[in-house]
């Protein structure tokens, strides 16, 4: 007697994505900054979760959201399953979908003269990550949630209100629904429906969410990031932070350059074993660079506005007193 098993499916993935391999158990990296205003956001967003609560980071392009939700998620103890959104989304990538089949056949040739075969065919469901995190009680971080379509996020709300996940019968159980881990949390981040490729979402979905509006960081969190990030002292992370606030003033939409902005200039100056220094055409050509790229299509006699401003900013920050923009040799 032998026994066949033969596997065909669609995709060449033999291990389905949220299966326990794609969780991992976060936990501070030595460039992580906490600074007051961070902890105050981790212990508000922190006793929502523990009261059962999701929990949705908005705000805009480098506030640190994805930072924060891994930070929170880090304080429950549990494993962190991460997924980012995609316009490209369905519910199936969520849940899970029809992987192929898998046919298995019994072959019974115990006396020689009598052949006798049986063959059976199933479908082959594979669980996606929020499945997963569902059934082992994760913590589910959804990335910028509002970047896939909303009817590719409806699975998610039997899952924040009424604790069942439901579930196609193809499923290998063979049961229409998953009851949820009761140690399962969930945290969202978003950018605003402003930006490009994102979507207004649902308000069956917004009404399931804690929303915490995120900010800028204060000057010293962003002096501490800088610095801790780039390695540079913190004389020269100051200077960076104080022309990158000032510019965010005058920026499109009146908050770029971000953080990462000085986080770039820092480490480049760094790597260079450079200092932010006015009087250094290397520095200056880096924030030129870094500092004008959000608004090179503002421009005023053909010329892009924002590289004086940049000039501008540098000469008064670094205290040189006669301003001129620096000319490559």
């Amino acid at each position: 007697m032998s026994r066949e098993t033969t596997r065909a499916a669609p995709s060449t993935r033999e291990r389905a994505p949220g299966s326990g391999e794609d969780s991992v158990l976060p936990e501070a990296g030595v460039s992580f900054v906490s600074s007051p205003y961070v902890e105050q956001v981790a212990r508000r967003a922190l006793a929502y979760l523990v009261a059962g609560y999701p929990v949705h980071f908005c705000g805009v392009a480098g506030t640190g959201k994805t930072t924060l939700a891994f930070h929170v998620a880090s304080k429950l103890g549990r494993p962190v399953t991460l997924v980012h959104g995609d316009d490209e989304f369905g519910s199936s990538d969520l849940v899970g979908r029809d992987g192929g089949y898998r046919k298995q056949k019994l072959v019974d040739n115990f006396i020689h003269s009598v052949l006798k075969t049986e063959e059976e065919t199933r479908n082959f469901w594979v669980d996606n990550r929020l499945t997963t995190a569902c059934q082992n009680g994760e913590t589910f971080i959804y990335d910028e949630f509002n970047r896939s379509r909303p009817e590719a996020n409806n699975a998610l709300l039997s899952v924040l209100s009424e604790g069942i996940l439901n579930l196609p019968k193809l499923r290998q159980s063979g049961e229409g629904y998953l009851a949820v881990h009761p140690q399962f949390r969930a945290i969202f981040t978003s950018n605003p429906e402003e930006y490009a490729g994102v979507h207004k979402t649902q308000d069956a979905l917004m009404d399931r969410l804690i929303t915490i509006h995120l900010e800028h960081y204060d000057r010293e969190t962003e002096v501490l990031i800088v610095k801790k990030k780039s390695g540079l002292p913190r004389e020269d992370a100051e200077r960076i932070v104080d022309m990158v606030r000032e510019l965010r003033t005058f920026g499109v939409n009146n908050h770029r350059p971000t953080i990462r902005a000085g986080i770039a200039i820092g480490r480049i100056l760094a790597s260079q074993k450079r200092r932010a220094r006015a009087d250094d055409e290397f520095f200056q050509y880096v924030c030129r660079d870094v500092l004008a790229t959000d608004t090179a299509k503002v421009t005023h006699g053909g010329q892009p506005v924002m590289l004086d401003k940049v000039e501008e900013v540098i000469n008064r920050v670094c205290g040189v007193s006669k301003p001129g923009r620096a000319t490559e040799k």
